[in-house]
């Protein structure tokens, strides 16, 4: 991604900065923990869109948890320690 972007406008909305989870890899000018924060709060919100699929209602991204996921594990080897939690949503 060329642009620049406004980290704490992303913070907000990852998924209204960047086209797809993918490209907060390849943003230049951001440090790798600024990614994982931005990736684990996009993860945060495409948990929520997806329990509200599950509900009932209906979503335009599917499979975008898994492909935050994907993006996020790329960034932390695998080991990300707020991977597994207890409920859909990620909360403890």
């Amino acid at each position: 991604m060329s642009r620049t972007i406004d980290y704490d406008k992303a913070l907000l909305d990852p998924a209204d900065e960047f086209d797809g989870p993918e490209d907060v890899l390849t943003q230049a000018g951001l440090t790798d923990a600024q990614k994982i924060e931005l990736l684990r709060r996009w993860k945060y919100d495409a948990s929520e869109v997806a329990v509200a699929e599950e509900e009932g209602m209906q979503g335009n991204k599917p499979l975008m948890v898994r492909r935050v996921a994907l993006a996020l594990e790329t960034l932390t080897g695998g080991c990300d320690a707020n991977r597994v939690k207890t409920t859909k949503q990620n909360a403890i």
